[in-house]
């Protein structure tokens, strides 16, 4: 078998065999097939693309080229979120522990942020003490003691994928569906978890643009999902606008336990219960309905906040911090943005937010950068909303004056105040299963 002719085949739009990818992605991890040529696959693929069958079949060697890491140890069964990233998008920290407190179990493993998309590791590690980093056994332990452990992930889960997707990022092959759904299927099916819940974003502040393509992306992997044997389903969510008010790691922490404890943002809560009432459909909870009330139930009694609490010090974490935000690290400088004229926000570039909290040092202009983590924005007013001349529209924060000036620009560049109120966007646009698209 030469990578050659595999090449000459996707490249005329044929179907590669079970084993024609399996010697593809094994001679790649392994330096047998050199970059060049694994570039022109892509290339190939990207023109051409895949066929379900093709797509699950690369998914399943990508997640086998490193760790499986097998969940038998945890009681119960075990369900996973992914999200493919967005503004604002903390949701982790919410549904996570209403799950728990539901009775299932999350065994999660998540990422560091990157760009203008924050990562659930660098949320985590805002709180004084917390470690992301467990022994497999404390990982299954914790999860077995509170129901739901957050981590950060493996160093050799899905190494094919952490090579493949490297070589994507320099050759302009990122945007392919079945080289992104593959490249989370496969960690997802590595992580272990007996159910899969994917929250697909759309919109200005997510990578697919259009509700069309997320659809797409959203059919593709959960068919890969349940092509494996995990029962997998995805809703299509906005990303048009930044999730909630707070864009920043310390603040979204605050953000994420003013909803656990029943007063936070209506549009981050409406799209963290969908979420958590999925996942509980997924481990056979009840039906959605049942299952939207049991998640509300445990914000209402408490149990979804304490249940976070309990998990923060199982894994070393300060807890009261939580409980009194004051105690969290106070960024030295603020500066308020006020509106220049009457009208409403017609415009809300969820990127453009994203890339104004990296400014202040909420995120990561490079791999090495280090995380400022009382950086970041409070938003007071949001699309759709009417604003006065001299009303405040966002409140800044971060350690370094000098970058106050430039947030500044970048962020009145990211929103328009029009004269005419537009229409309010869904928060939540479809809910997809196994041969079968709900639009709303």
């Amino acid at each position: 078998m030469r990578m050659y002719d595999l090449i000459t085949k996707k490249k005329h739009g044929e179907v590669l065999t079970d084993e024609e990818i399996q010697y593809m992605i094994d001679g790649y991890v392994h330096g047998e097939i050199p970059d060049y040529q694994m570039s022109a696959m892509t290339m190939a693929i990207w023109f051409n693309g895949m066929n379900d069958h093709e797509i699950t079949e690369l998914t399943k060697v990508m997640a086998k080229s490193g760790d499986m890491i097998d969940l038998s140890a945890i009681n119960g069964k075990k369900v996973d979120k992914h999200s493919t990233g967005g503004v604002g998008d903390k949701t982790t920290l919410i549904v996570a522990p209403i799950v728990a407190a539901c009775g299932g179990k999350v065994a999660k493993m998540s990422g560091r942020g990157l760009g203008h998309t924050g990562g659930t590791v660098d949320k985590l590690e805002a709180i004084p003490g917390y470690r992301t980093v467990l022994s497999r056994q404390e990982f299954f332990d914790t999860v077995n003691q509170c129901g739901v452990s957050v981590i950060g992930q493996s160093g050799n889960l899905a190494p094919a994928d952490k090579k493949l997707y490297a070589l994507r990022d320099v050759t302009a092959t990122v945007d392919s569906i079945p080289l992104i759904a593959s490249s989370i299927m496969s960690k997802k099916l590595a992580a272990g978890s007996d159910c899969i819940l994917l929250d697909v974003k759309t919109g200005s502040g997510a990578f697919m643009k259009t509700l069309d393509d997320s659809i797409k992306l959203a059919q593709t992997m959960v068919a890969i999902g349940e092509g494996a044997g995990r029962r997998t389903v995805a809703l299509i969510t906005d990303m048009d606008t930044p999730l909630g008010f707070g864009i920043g790691n310390s603040i979204e922490v605050m953000e994420s336990m003013d909803v656990l404890k029943g007063h936070g943002p209506e549009d981050l809560t409406e799209v963290s219960l969908q979420l958590a009432a999925n996942m509980l459909y997924l481990v056979g909870k009840g039906t959605p309905e049942e299952c939207r009330r049991m998640a509300e139930k445990a914000i209402a009694d408490g149990s979804a906040f304490e249940t976070f609490c309990k998990m923060v010090r199982a894994q070393g974490g300060d807890d009261s911090v939580l409980r009194d935000y004051s105690k969290f690290p106070q960024a030295p400088y603020q500066a308020e943005i006020c509106a220049d004229r009457d009208g409403f926000i017609v415009k809300m570039n969820a990127e453009e937010i994203g890339e104004t909290s990296v400014v202040l040092g909420a995120g990561r202009e490079t791999k090495d950068s280090e995380i400022d983590f009382s950086a970041g924005l409070i938003l007071h007013k949001k699309y759709g909303d009417a604003v006065k001349k001299g009303d405040c529209l966002v409140t800044l924060y971060t350690s370094k004056k000098d970058a106050l000036q430039d947030a500044e620009r970048m962020y009145r560049e990211a929103i328009c105040i029009g004269d005419a109120q537009p229409e309010k966007e869904p928060l939540v646009y479809a809910r997809v299963e196994k041969d079968k698209v709900e639009k709303y």
